[in-house]
């Protein structure tokens, strides 16, 4: 194992740390369902972690040297997901995919979700997960294109559980899914987010930033919302009222 400091795990034992730590956030998030902000502080105790067992702010991708770059990869990033959602929700055949029932909110809501909730609660959280701490870790023992497989497999798997109640929410899985049900769904949002997390550890390798993967996540996630709120618009399905909405929570 690599030599620490006095006090500090060996860089093998560290990262399995914080593997198991992920596993218990991701069980806990799916069995309790907690607060949007409780999983932010929740990335704030893995980079307390981070921290703690020697990492510094470049390894974790977090230095202000890189900022910059970062958020110039950033905004590339949310252009072209933009971009891409546009063309979406403007082709009738594509706009189901859009209409996912969890973001069928009235906008103050979808508002609040897509500028709060998301990256606060999800962004802050997964990108401090994969493309921060684990990146650090892993990044001590093994090599570059090892360490964005292993953090994009390990982003994929994360998503099993989120991932059962999708083909009820969203119309144009549960239609693409047919008798397969929640056995496909899950294979193929494990693949998706898969290639989603090699996309932002990629953007993140060559920014050397994790403001560039956050951008691109927030991007994916927010703007589907608000897109969707447009999808749902467009078919002639107006939003519910603020009183009728999914729980925030």
């Amino acid at each position: 194992m690599t030599a620490t400091a006095a006090g500090q795990l060996p860089d093998r034992v560290a990262s399995g740390v914080t593997v198991a730590a992920l596993v218990a956030i991701n069980v806990g998030g799916h069995l309790l369902s907690p607060p949007w902000w409780v999983r932010a502080s929740e990335g704030v105790a893995l980079l307390a972690f981070a921290r703690v067992s020697g990492l510094t702010w470049a390894q974790l991708g977090l230095s202000r040297e890189r900022a910059a770059s970062g958020l110039r990869w950033a905004l590339g990033a949310i252009g072209l997901v933009a971009t891409v959602y546009v063309v979406g929700v403007l082709v009738p055949g594509i706009r189901p995919a859009f209409q996912d029932a969890r973001y069928h909110l009235a906008l103050p809501d979808a508002l609040f979700r897509a500028f709060v909730v998301i990256p606060a609660g999800t962004v802050v959280l997964e990108e401090i997960a994969f493309r921060s701490v684990l990146w650090g870790m892993l990044s001590r023992h093994l090599r570059t294109w090892q360490v964005l497989g292993t953090t994009s497999v390990l982003f994929g798997l994360w998503h099993i559980l989120p991932s059962q109640d999708l083909a009820a929410a969203n119309q144009a899985v549960s239609g693409a899914t047919g008798s397969g049900g929640v056995a496909l769904v899950v294979a193929g949002t494990v693949v998706f987010t898969t290639l989603g997390g090699l996309v932002f550890g990629e953007l993140r390798r060559r920014s050397g930033s994790v403001l560039a993967a956050a951008g691109a996540h927030w991007a994916t996630n927010a703007l589907g919302v608000l897109f969707g709120l447009l999808a749902w618009r467009l078919a002639g399905d107006p939003a519910p009222s603020p009183v009728a909405t999914v729980p925030l929570a």
